[in-house]
C-alpha cells in the first residue's frame, strides 16, 4: 500500500466512527447503525459512501440541522403504499424505519413503495437495499440530494446525484447488486480525490462553476458533477425526483439543503421498494435464471484491455473479501479531516497502520 495511506481493520474503524458519533450527541444504538452503514461502504470500496462523510454528518449536526432524536413518523398508509415523514431525523435511523415497513407491505400485498419526505443523507444506498433483499425480496432503493448537478444543456444546479440501487433476494444478491449515482461518479467521489491531494480527476467527471468541462480536482470541488450519459442520466434524476419529492410531497430540487448548503436542513426525499419473488415465480427457478443471465454476461469474450467481464456488484465483493482481511485504506488528507473532526467531538483517533 502506498505511503500517503493509513490502514484500519474494519472494527476499530467503525467502533472510532461510533464514538465520534457519540461524542456529536447521537445515542449509542443510532450511532451504532450509521457506523455500520459507513464503514460497510468503505468495506466495499465505496469509499465516497464510508467514514469521510462523518465530516459533513458532524458538521450538520452541530450546527442544529439535524434532529438528533426524531425517527419520524407514518403519514399515510393505504395497502402496499406508504408515506412517511422522517421528521429531520438521521437518515440511516429513518431509513432502517422505512426498510422494515417495505419488508412488512411487501410480505402482505406482494410489492411495496415506502416514500419518504423530510429526511437526512442515508449513506450507500446499497446498504439499504441490500436489508430488504435479506428478508427475500427483490429491494430497490433511491433518493435525491443536495441539488449539485445541473440538468443536461445547463450550467446551474437544479439535481443531486440522486442513486438508484436494486438488490436481489438469496443467492443472487452475491452475483449481481446495482448501485449508481445518476451522474458520472458520485459528488464524494470528487471530494474524495480533494481531501487526497489529487490534482486531476478523470475527464467526463465534472464541470466548473461555469458548466466547463473540468479534470481540475479543485475547479471541480466548486463546479458541478456531470449527468451520467448527458440527457440520460438527466431524465434518470427527474425520475427519481418525482418518485422520492414529488409523490411524497417533500422538498425538490433547490429546496434541499446538506453538502454546500450547510446551515439549513437537508429534506431529502427517499423510496423504499420490496418485491416479493414467490409472487411471481417460485425463489428456486429465480435463482436458477438469475445463475444463467449472469453466467451469459460473465462468458463473455472480454474486449481488448480487459481480462474479465465483471456483472453490478461484482468489483465491491471483491473489495470486501480483500479489506475484510487487510484492512481499509484511508488517504492521509481523508484521515487528517477525520482526526481534526474527532477532535472537536473530544474523541481521540485509534492507531493507524
Amino acid at each position: 500500500m502506498p505511503e500517503p495511506y493509513v490502514i484500519l481493520g474494519h472494527e476499530p474503524l467503525r467502533e472510532f466512527a461510533q464514538r465520534m458519533l457519540e461524542g456529536a450527541g447521537v445515542d449509542a444504538e443510532k450511532a451504532s447503525l450509521v457506523a455500520r452503514s459507513l464503514v460497510e461502504a468503505n468495506l466495499r470500496g465505496v469509499d465516497s459512501h464510508g467514514v469521510q462523510l462523518l465530516n459533513f454528518y458532524i458538521e450538520h449536526m452541530r450546527m442544529d440541522c439535524v434532529d438528533l432524536k426524531a425517527a419520524g413518523h407514518v403519514v399515510s398508509e393505504s395497502g402496499a403504499s406508504m408515506v412517511y415523514s422522517g421528521d429531520n431525523g438521521i437518515g440511516q435511523v429513518v431509513s432502517d424505519v422505512c426498510c422494515d415497513h417495505a419488508i412488512r407491505l411487501a410480505n402482505k400485498h406482494g410489492v411495496s413503495l415506502v416514500t419518504v419526505r423530510e429526511s437526512n443523507h442515508f449513506g450507500a444506498a446499497a446498504f439499504w437495499a441490500r436489508k430488504i433483499a435479506r428478508a427475500n425480496l427483490i429491494g430497490i432503493v433511491m433518493c435525491n440530494a443536495t441539488p449539485l448537478v445541473p440538468p443536461w444543456q445547463g450550467k446551474e444546479p437544479r439535481f443531486g446525484t440522486n442513486p438508484i440501487c436494486m438488490a436481489l433476494p438469496g443467492a443472487p444478491e452475491r452475483s449481481w447488486l446495482l448501485d449508481m449515482a445518476t451522474t458520472t461518479v458520485a459528488m464524494g467521489k470528487i471530494f474524495k480525490a480533494h481531501f487526497s491531494g489529487e490534482p486531476s480527476i478523470p475527464h467526463g467527471w465534472a464541470y466548473d462553476s461555469d458548466g466547463v468541462p473540468t479534470t481540475d480536482t479543485g475547479k471541480a470541488v466548486k463546479g458541478m458533477p456531470m449527468p451520467l450519459g448527458g440527457y440520460k442520466g438527466s431524465g434518470l434524476a427527474f425520475m427519481i425526483e418525482i418518485l422520492v419529492a414529488v409523490l411524497s410531497g417533500g422538498a425538490m430540487s433547490t429546496q434541499i439543503g446538506g453538502i454546500r448548503i450547510r446551515t439549513q436542513p437537508m429534506r431529502c426525499g427517499q423510496a423504499f421498494l420490496g418485491i416479493e419473488v414467490a409472487r411471481y415465480t417460485p425463489v428456486e427457478e429465480f435463482n436458477q435464471r438469475m445463475e444463467w443471465l449472469v453466467s451469459q454476461v460473465k462468458t463473455t469474450p472480454p474486449a481488448p484491455g480487459y481480462d474479465e467481464v465483471l456483472v453490478a456488484g461484482e468489483p465491491e465483493w471483491r473489495h470486501a473479501e480483500y479489506r475484510g482481511r487487510h484492512g481499509i485504506p484511508l488517504s492521509q488528507g481523508v484521515w487528517q479531516e477525520l482526526v481534526k473532526t474527532a477532535a472537536t467531538v473530544g474523541v481521540a483517533p485509534p492507531p493507524a497502520a
